[in-house]
Formats: C-alpha cells, structure tokens, sequence
C-alpha cells in the first residue's frame, strides 16, 4: 500500500520567527522499500574504507562513522563460522537475534534543521558470522588500575557470557595488572568459579597501577596462545590497550583486543556514563546524612564530605542533587576563593547565621592550586601518570575552623568524613549489575566478530563498539553551562565564585569564559540603551 501523502495533503510553509519551515512536503513514499536512509554507504573517519565500499567517497548529509578496527584489516582471508548464538534456546524467542553490519549509533541525538548527521558509531550486538572457532578461543581477562564497584560483575559476565553464549570453555584470569601477563599469574576461569564473584568489592583477579611493557605483554599473549584478551581499567589502562592491539597488528596475529572503561569518577568521554558511578553516588549520600545529623546536632556544625573526583566532579554534583541537605559543592571544573565578597567563608558565615549549621561536598581535585600553594608542594604523579592529590578536605577543614576562631571568634564545631575507600570498596547496587552485564556482553559479542581495538558502552542509551582513541583523547568533564550545573546551583543557592580575581582563569573551560563574557557584553549594552 502507498502511503505517500497526496498535494492536498501538504501544508503550505510555515513562517516562524526568521525562518520558514514547511512541514511534511517532499516526504517519500512510506512502504518497506522506501527505507533506505541506512543503505547509503557508510563512511568512515578511519584510511581504510569500509567492506563493500570504496575509498573516494565523501560523507553524505554530513554523515561520519567513527569506525573500530577488524581483524580482516590486516588479515584479509579469515574464514567465518555461523554464530552458535542460532541455535540457542534462550535466543530462539529473539525477533532479530544478529545485529546488522549497517546498525549504527549516533553521537548526538538532538539536532536542528539543515544540520549535519554527525559522527556515528557501530552498534555493539552479536553478528550473524563469527571469526573465531568456540575451542579454539583462548580468552584472558585482566583488571587494572583503582578499584570500583561492578568490576566482579564484569569479570563473572564475561566468563559466563563466552561459556554459555559462545561454549568457550578455556579462560584464564590474569592476576595483578599489566604485571600478570609476564610475571606468569593466572587463574583458570569457569563459570562455577566465578558465581558468586558480583556479590563482593574490589575485583576478584587483584589489580595494580602502571607495569605496562608491550612488548612483554604481547610476547606473552603469543606464548600461552591467547587469542581474545579483556582489559578492565581507565584512561591509562585503555590507551595501553590500544598499544597492544597495535602491537598484534604489526605481528599479524589473530588476536582480538577489547577494552571494558572503568572509573569511578564519570570522566570517561563519549560513553553516556561509567559502571560503578550509580552505586557510588548511592554510597556517598551515606556519607553526606551522616555529617548533616552530626552538624544538626551541634552548635555552629560544619561538616565537609570529601567525595573522589581527581579531574570531573560528576559525584559530588550527582551526591549533592540527590540529597538535598548539602549547601554547597565544590568541584575542579568550577574555581572557587575563600575570602572576600562572595567567598566561601562569607557563605559559611551567612549559612551559619541562618540554620545554625552547614554541609559542604567536596570533590578530591577541587582547589588543588590553593593547598599546593599553601604546602609549596610540586606535582608528583603515580605509577598510573595521575596527579597525586593533596588533601584539599583537611586543609579546608583547618582554613575554616582557623578563621572563624581566630578572626570571627566563633565557635565552631567541624565535622571531617572522607568515605573515598569505603566507597570504592563496596559491590555494585542493582542498576550497575545489569549495566555490567550489558558491557562484558558486548564486549564478547564484539570480539567474537572479528573487531579489536576498540572499547564499550552506551551512547544515547545504545550500546556501541567506540575507538580506544576517542575515549583517551580527552576526559568527560562538569560543564558550567549546562542545566545540570544550574540545577545544583538552584538547589544549593552557593554563590558561582566567578566575581573575584582571585579565581584562577585557565580552571574555567573556555565555552563558561565565553558565555559570562557575552552575559556582560548584554548588561553593557543595555546600560548605554
């Protein structure tokens, strides 16, 4: 049947503002045939053109596929068996089991009229055709980095998606970090060892920072025969990651390569968020009630909640949202100043006049300039490349109570928690399970399909296989002039702390710079009106 709307069916252009939109004119005909928007040649932002497609075309409607490496890229003749997932019997109620080869995921999902389709990327799923023999995969799975609640989780869907999805029987654990692949610790992995794994903290195969020798590991992966290796960790962890993928190319060995993003802070780009970042928000309110029932119960309570958040202060601001009780957030994103009008110690000052106490959250990595000052201590880095953080909730601790007593001649009673560990430590709530589970599923499905060198996650609530490189080449941080950032100011009423001198100009991120200085421009104009 043609659904195609006749000429009287079509309106006329609508004028609206300084633009004319005409609505519905042109449509296609809307039959099953008429549905090809995804057959149009997917371009790629990689050298090499994508299968059954040539290398000279140019992206149509601004359209641009951040594609992720296969193996055939560099070994061309691998044969391809079917799925065993066809003949699964959880899966035969499945309306489309296999993702298709043109399934894409867009970046950004909100658009304007007229404006370029965007980058896209590869919707993670399993495929209809696998390049690896189920016994004759030999998979490795190793953690690296901080810990975070859900990393048992992935470790046991991992195990337990290749074993009853792929009947891959041969896994091995690699305990320690990057060390573990060639300081010889290994754990033979089955589905009974790890049942019970996602109940507990930390990570089940043990972790470390730094160790990575890619050569060493890599040597190792061709010795034991390992042909699919799983690499849990962060930023460092996953550009390591990358390094190795590389390294396998270059041997030409058959050898898939997937990263699962971990961290805890919520800093990782292009992903819609981290695992382990829904039970630690859920864990710091914790946190924030205990010191809110200790300041309420004394005279002058001031209580500071020092949250993780070494460069992003998604926690603090997510903890702070979801309770309530907080009357100020400090995070690195957004500079803050201590005397003076409109400081700190003024707010404090006017909370304690009004209600008698005050909570403040506080992310790790806000004003590490001022502790560093005070200390005239230089930056150091650890075993991962990370800034070694001061602690900013002692010494704004001793800055408060020093001024109040000293200078206000005020009692003041103040409350210091820091639940970083106990945070960290603890398993994942329920939403971070099933979003663990998601992950290492992908992640087989991705390997298991030839693809390698890239990592995991949702972007736009979809699942989607993304480069390494566009996870490491920056971080995901608090943007100053977005709702959420407002919506905490509304909530809080703390002052914006961007009215002195004393705020350190390169903190701010150029787009908040641009926004206050077109504010001013407006107010200036204005005034001479």
């Amino acid at each position: 049947m043609d659904l195609s709307l006749s000429p009287s069916l079509i309106p006329t252009p609508i004028p609206f503002k300084s633009h004319t939109f005409t609505l519905f004119t042109n449509l296609p005909n809307l039959n099953s045939k008429s549905r090809n928007f995804l057959r149009k040649p997917l371009i790629s932002r990689q050298k090499r053109p994508i299968r059954a497609q040539s290398s000279n075309q140019t992206p149509i409607d601004g359209f641009v596929l951040e594609d992720v490496p296969h193996l055939t890229n560099f070994l061309p003749d691998l044969p391809t068996y079917p799925n065993p997932l066809q003949n699964s019997k959880a899966y035969a109620i499945v309306r489309q089991t296999f993702v298709s080869p043109e399934d894409i995921v867009a970046q950004k999902i909100v658009v304007q009229k007229d404006s370029p389709r965007g980058v896209h990327f590869r919707r993670a799923g399993p495929r209809g055709k696998v390049y690896f023999k189920s016994d004759e995969v030999r998979a490795c799975i190793v953690t690296c980095g901080g810990l975070c609640p859900g990393i048992n989780t992935v470790i046991r869907e991992l195990v337990c998606g290749l074993n009853t999805m792929y009947g891959v029987d041969d896994i091995l654990g690699i305990e320690g970090g990057y060390r573990g692949f060639y300081s010889k610790n290994t754990l033979r992995l089955t589905p009974r060892v790890v049942n019970d794994i996602h109940k507990r903290g930390g990570t089940f195969l043990r972790t470390s920072r730094g160790g990575h020798d890619t050569h060493k590991i890599v040597d190792n992966i061709q010795d034991r025969g390992i042909n699919q290796v799983y690499i849990i960790g962060g930023d460092g962890t996953q550009k390591g990651a990358a390094l190795i993928s590389k390294e396998v190319e270059k041997r030409g060995l058959q050898v898939a390569v997937a990263g699962i993003p971990k961290t805890i802070d919520n800093d990782i780009a292009v992903i819609d968020k981290s695992f382990g970042f829904d039970t630690a928000v859920e864990e710091a309110q914790r946190a924030i009630n205990a010191a809110h029932v200790e300041v309420e119960s004394v005279e002058n309570g001031v209580g500071i909640v020092k949250l993780m958040g070494r460069y992003s202060g998604f926690i603090a601001m997510y903890a702070t949202l979801a309770s309530r009780d907080v009357d100020c957030c400090l995070i690195p994103e957004s500079p803050f100043y201590l005397e003076g009008r409109g400081g700190l110690f003024e707010f404090v000052e006017e909370r304690l006049k009004e209600n008698g106490h005050i909570v403040i959250v506080l992310a790790e990595g806000a004003g590490q300039e001022y502790v560093a000052q005070d200390l005239q201590q230089v930056d150091e880095k650890d075993a991962s490349g990370n800034r070694l953080l001061l602690d900013v909730g002692l010494w704004l601790s001793h800055k408060i109570k020093d001024h109040f007593t000293n200078d206000k001649k005020m009692v003041i009673n103040m409350k210091y928690i820091d639940p970083t560990y106990m945070i960290r430590a603890v398993p994942s709530n329920a939403s971070d399970n099933i979003y663990c589970t998601l992950l290492a599923q992908s992640a087989v499905h991705g390997a298991m399909a030839g693809y390698t060198g890239f990592t995991v996650g949702p972007v736009n609530s979809r699942h989607a296989y993304i480069p390494i490189a566009r996870v490491t080449e920056t971080q995901n941080i608090v943007k100053l002039t977005d709702r959420m950032w407002a919506r905490l100011l509304a909530s809080t009423n703390q002052p914006s702390f961007l009215n002195s001198n004393e705020v350190i100009p390169e903190k701010v991120d150029q787009e908040t710079i641009e926004v206050i200085n077109s504010i001013s421009d407006q107010l200036v104009a204005l005034l001479i009106w």
